[in-house]
């Protein structure tokens, strides 16, 4: 029998390299990736995997319908990241949005269509606006619409990367007066955070909503996360793994903004740890959609908060002359 295409948006990011790993042992799929520019480097080296290597823009529609020929399967994703720094958050949520929107409708025209799979993230909150959030989740609402999609669609929701600790307002930074790790924070220590941990754990997520589309189809949300710690044990976790103390020291948001003005990562994941804080779990997801967890899929992750926490290293910051 011919394999079925699988055809992975982003496949040079963080999460398509996860869902490429999801496939690549299986001779059942062919995996095509697209990516904006197949002279990079990292498309270079997909592409020496055997993977066909498509160029292909989220802001060009007709480019995405044309990559998305023939496809089975489809995994689509965003990158506000990358918008942010230049437009920033408002501008940047209103490309991405549009972005969102065409590879939902590019999918759609796919009449071979039988799996898609949307990158997504929480609910948006008038009263905590969180941009990177909204501009997925409002495409959402859009997929539930359209009554080719939904029948066909996985809504995945990736949480929090663990080694989003090398992020400057997040990094815990070496103070050599104190003899241990100092995190700047302006939020509460005991703050809870669902977590997927190292990225790599995407992949056996992808693998169960692959086996088991009878659940994890017609709109269905899959959380993808291994577990949940509070903001101190996150870092303290981590600390005491390479024998250290770690301390996180709450600051306004004012003095916070001001440590990282530009381009404004700062405030951004400000807005996003106020949303942990005050936005309770059960108003994350829309209601009456079907949820479903790790435990419900069987997913063992790749590697467990705690072996990230003894493995994870951060350039060595103790040489800085303060």
């Amino acid at each position: 029998m011919p394999q079925k295409i699988v055809t992975v948006v982003g496949a040079t990011g963080q999460q398509g390299k996860a869902v490429i790993a999801a496939f690549a042992d299986n001779t059942e799929y062919h995996i095509r990736g697209t990516t904006r520019n197949i002279n990079s480097a990292a498309a270079k080296a997909l592409a020496l995997q055997g993977i066909e290597v498509i160029k292909a823009d989220t802001s060009d529609l007709y480019s995405l319908k044309a990559a998305f020929q023939g496809s089975r399967i489809i995994f689509g994703v965003t990158d506000y990241w990358t918008l942010f720094p230049i437009h920033g958050p408002i501008k940047s949520k209103e490309i991405e949005l549009e972005q969102a929107k065409n590879l939902a409708k590019a999918a759609s025209a796919t009449p071979t269509l039988e799996h898609y799979i949307w990158s997504t993230l929480p609910k948006g909150k008038k009263e905590y606006p969180v941009y990177h959030f909204e501009s997925k989740s409002e495409v959402d609402d859009l997929i539930r619409a359209d009554p080719f999609l939904l029948p066909r669609t996985t809504l995945f929701m990736t949480c929090f990367y663990a080694n989003n600790l090398q992020i400057a307002s997040f990094r815990p930074y070496w103070i050599e007066t104190a003899e241990k790790y100092v995190q700047f924070t302006t939020y509460d220590p005991e703050t809870v955070i669902p977590f997927i941990g190292a990225v790599k754990n995407i992949t056996p997520f992808i693998k169960a909503i692959i086996a088991n589309p009878e659940k994890t189809k017609n709109g269905t949300m899959v959380i993808g996360s291994i577990g949940q710690w509070t903001a101190k044990k996150w870092v303290e976790e981590w600390a005491a793994a390479k024998g250290e103390q770690a301390q996180l020291v709450q600051i306004s948001r004012q003095d916070y903004d001001a440590l990282w003005p530009w381009p404004r990562w700062s405030e951004e994941f400000a807005l996003m740890m106020n949303y942990f804080k005050y936005v309770p779990l059960q108003e994350w997801i829309e209601s009456g959609v079907k949820v479903l967890t790790a435990e419900d899929l069987v997913v063992a992750p790749v590697q467990t908060l705690e072996e990230w926490a003894k493995s994870y290293e951060l350039p060595d910051v103790k040489s800085i002359a303060y």
